[in-house]
């Protein structure tokens, strides 16, 4: 484990392997703490996985997530690649023998090869990461502290209960999620160590607490609750456990655990008691500096999608001020279900996305405004690889995520300078009601992709704005059709989708040929037109694409 680490490097490489050692990384090669006077910073400047098939933007002094990188040849060749883009780090699947080939990549290259420990999930790495380099964004962390602890900081204010108990603790939410947890948890037993690796308390762990009406007195009680050792399977050896609650006035926050061989001393216990009160000041101050800083973000991406002389300074806090960008916006398609169902499903949406794009794209910037999630995502200049990198991206994310998910994406022009960005958000806005209004497979496309669709719909409303409605001849198909409950507008929009080819058009409306031939001929003479005429049929076909797609339209 790395000691000595100064408490203002809150984002620092030492500090995430003094936080993660060596319950989740291991040091293999090279040092966390910079050695070159003439840097300015010793942060992280965010997460990346690496994906050998694509092309990724790395911030400077990078953690890069080596997933499926084996061997020390491609170990060594990928810590060359990402010194030339300033990385910091690279995680690899452990365990990694350490050779010279590797510490020699190391040194050359500058990168730290770091381990991630059996059993581990890569994604929960990633969030833990996430949550760990995203403390201290609103606020100077620095300054302000509660109780000799960085405001938020839950691993430092673990790593200090730990202190005070001489034992490996974790601090949890209500759902006995893992927000933070100490060092030392090797000291634990199998059940913490699964704990840690999955960042959420085992099922069958649960199960047991359950039945002992652990966690019900853990409700009720202000003092640590002592609990006997649990195990989930057999030849398992575990040691106790002591709990506390933590909460704010009535508010159940979560709890504190701590594991250890023996009882607490009275002074100990009542230490352990006193730390839960400052546990729920820091997470009161993580909850609202989280929300602080959506609304902070949120705030920061309107006002760079609007446009105006807040625009550029937006950007520059945002750090996307001299990129070239394009605006991702992201709504649910076939929206079902009550307000807060779908509310709460918006936000989740919007969560994975933020993972998704911090992973593959760090410095994008997102916010859910109103029903859509805007994104600002930094890409290659060039108008076709800028779109289709944004595509590729969102399709990424869709594949992920899943087709339960009614979830849709549009994506607009890139911008090459602040003052295109509100036009990039326009059109962004015109693929996404495309696709939110098509009845197709599509889930994600460019402006580009859909510009006649859009176009069409853009008629659509200014004739709905004019209060313009159907004319002849289509106006007295839909009459006839209402009266005699008769299907020519279907067979007409068959007829022209079908060029023309009676049998196709038969074959989708499921007719006899014949009695399509009789209908279209109906078509003709009830529209009172010549379906020979190219000009005839292209206004028809317009006509029948600007309909409303329910209820019918009554003629002047």
């Amino acid at each position: 484990m790395i000691s000595d680490v100064p408490m203002n490097l809150r984002t620092s490489l030492a500090r995430v392997l003094e936080d993660f050692s060596p319950a989740l990384l291991d040091l293999v090669h090279g040092s966390p703490e910079l050695t070159d006077p003439t840097e300015l910073t010793d942060e992280v400047g965010g997460v990346v996985i690496h994906d050998p098939g694509d092309v990724v933007a790395y911030p400077p002094r990078a953690m890069v997530l080596g997933v499926g990188v084996y061997g020390t040849a491609e170990t060594a060749r990928l810590m060359h690649e990402l010194g030339e883009h300033g990385a910091a780090a690279l995680v690899v699947r452990g365990p990694v023998e350490r050779d010279e080939a590797l510490a020699a990549a190391s040194a050359a290259s500058g990168v730290v090869l770091i381990s991630l420990t059996r059993g581990a999930s890569w994604s929960q790495l990633t969030e833990l990461l996430r949550t760990l380099l995203t403390e201290g964004d609103v606020g100077d962390a620095g300054v302000e502290s509660l109780g000799g602890v960085p405001s938020g900081d839950l691993f430092a204010l673990a790593n200090a209960v730990a202190t005070l108990l001489d034992a490996p603790i974790t601090i949890e939410d209500r759902r006995q999620r893992i927000l933070a947890f100490s060092g030392r948890q090797d000291e634990a037993d199998q059940s913490r160590v699964a704990t840690i690796l999955a960042r959420q308390v085992p099922d069958g762990y649960l199960r047991i607490l359950e039945s002992r009406g652990v966690f019900s007195e853990l409700y009720r009680s202000d003092r640590p609750v002592h609990i006997a050792p649990a195990t989930v399977e057999e030849g398992e050896t575990a040691i106790p456990r002591v709990a506390v609650a933590v909460r704010a006035g009535d508010e159940f926050l979560g709890s504190v655990w701590a594991a250890v061989e023996e009882p607490l001393t009275p002074d100990r216990e009542q230490a352990f008691q006193d730390a839960a009160k400052l546990v729920a000041l820091h997470l009161l101050r993580h909850r609202a500096g989280a929300d602080a800083g959506n609304r902070l973000r949120a705030d920061l991406v309107s006002t760079v999608l609007e446009g105006g002389t807040g625009a550029v300074d937006a950007l520059d806090r945002l750090g996307l001020v001299n990129e070239p960008t394009v605006v991702m916006a992201m709504g649910l398609a076939g929206e079902k279900g009550d307000h807060a169902q779908l509310t709460a499903e918006r936000q989740r949406l919007t969560s994975a996305l933020g993972i998704h794009l911090n992973a593959v794209q760090p410095r994008s910037a997102l916010a859910l405004l109103g029903d859509v999630a805007y994104a600002v995502v930094p890409v290659p200049a060039d108008p076709v690889a800028g779109r289709e990198r944004a595509v590729q991206i969102a399709a990424n994310f869709l594949e992920r995520a899943g087709k339960r998910a009614q979830v849709v994406i549009g994506i607009g022009s890139v911008a090459t300078d602040p003052s295109a960005l509100g036009r990039s958000r326009t059109r962004a806005d015109r693929a996404l009601r495309v696709l939110m209004s098509d009845l197709g497979s599509r889930r994600v496309a460019s402006i580009g992709d859909v510009y006649i669709d859009a176009l069409l719909l853009d008629l659509r409303d200014l004739a709905a704005v004019q209060g313009d409605e159907l004319l002849s001849p289509v106006a007295r198909l839909v009459e006839y059709d209402t009266r005699h409950r008769s299907h020519l507008v279907e067979t007409l929009r068959a007829w022209l989708d079908a060029f023309g080819d009676i049998i196709a058009a038969s074959a989708n409306v499921f007719v006899h040929p014949n009695t399509f031939r009789y209908r279209i001929r109906r078509v003709a003479e009830v529209a009172q037109v010549d379906l020979q005429e190219p000009s005839v049929r292209f206004a028809l076909m317009l006509q029948l694409r600007l309909m409303p797609p329910a209820g019918t339209v009554t003629q002047e």
